[in-house]
């Protein structure tokens, strides 16, 4: 079974008038999923994620700061490309804890698979710093959680974003029994990523260069980071499911199709049904083109479902 994690304040957190991560990125998601093909999917509300499961990752000051920013009215800017609006600090509560509740799901049987069509994305943020759109970490918390409180020792996390999750390395490099493979544009924003940032040896770095699409991207897949992936046998798989690597997306220079998504999501889940009894987490990323995302988002999960 593939269960659905979701907020409705998830709508509410508004950067602004123009900002590329607006509001309507989740409705496109939401909307495309809202076809009846879709129609056997477990919806959940997405509930808070508890101020332990943050510190796992991210320093006390940090969450201090973040949920003290409750602006009445208008935004406050945290740096040149993340704002807080009123609705904020809640949606980075609920985005978080939809990965937590779905790492439950899945490690109690209660599904299968999950996907968290959340916003704000997570895999910037640092452990003491919200940058690049993103406020919490949310699949870090993830994957701290599977850790924690399923006493995993194997939990691999899969970023197909076109930007390099740079907060995700810098929470787990020191973390051998969290595998954080990425495949990003470089040189892109945040300029991290290069193939000599290894961490511990759990660190594995792909740069894909401006222009290159659908063949380069799978063959680096196929031949380089899924035979790693299954090296390493998780108990656990956890997805950063960022889009924006479409040939659309105003905000990078690759070239792939929504067929590139629902490819990898298929190989990722035949990972998942290899090593880890099937049990499979996704969230929401990056994606800045509304039909690319909501054509890419129905790729990755029409192949989850099957």
């Amino acid at each position: 079974m593939l269960q659905l994690f979701t907020h409705s304040v998830c709508l509410q957190h508004d950067p602004g008038p123009g900002h590329a991560e607006s509001p309507a990125r989740l409705r496109a998601v939401l909307e495309a999923l809202d076809q009846d093909r879709f129609a056997t999917i477990d919806r959940v509300e997405a509930p808070r994620v508890t101020r332990e499961q943050l510190l796992r990752v991210h320093t006390p000051a940090h969450v201090d700061r973040i949920l003290a920013i409750t602006p009445e009215s208008d935004t406050v800017r945290l740096d040149e490309d993340t704002l807080m609006s009123p609705a904020s600090a809640e949606a980075g509560l609920r985005a978080a804890g939809a990965v937590v509740a779905a790492v439950d799901a899945v490690m109690t049987g209660r599904a299968t698979r999950a996907f968290c069509a959340v916003r704000p994305p997570g895999h910037h943020a640092t452990p003491d710093t919200a940058m690049g759109f993103c406020l919490f970490n949310n699949i870090a918390v993830g994957a701290a959680h599977a850790l924690a409180a399923h006493g995993l020792k194997r939990v691999a996390i899969a970023d197909f974003d076109v930007h390099h999750g740079n907060g995700t390395q810098d929470i787990f490099q020191r973390e051998p029994r969290v595998l954080f493979i990425s495949s990003h544009q470089q040189p892109l924003y945040p300029g991290t990523g290069n193939a000599n940032e290894q961490g511990v040896g759990n660190v594995i770095n792909a740069p894909l260069s401006p222009g290159e699409g659908s063949y380069e991207f799978r063959t680096l897949w196929n031949d380089v980071l899924l035979p790693k992936l299954h090296a390493f046998k998780p108990q656990l798989v956890l997805v950063s499911a960022g889009f924006d690597a479409h040939q659309r997306d105003p905000l990078a220079n690759l070239e792939l199709q929504s067929e590139d998504y629902a490819w990898i999501t298929e190989r990722l889940v035949d990972l998942a049904h290899a090593h880890a009894g099937g049990k499979l987490v996704s969230t929401l990323e990056g994606g800045y083109d509304l039909q690319a995302l909501a054509a890419s988002a129905s790729a990755h999960v029409s192949a989850l479902m099957d």
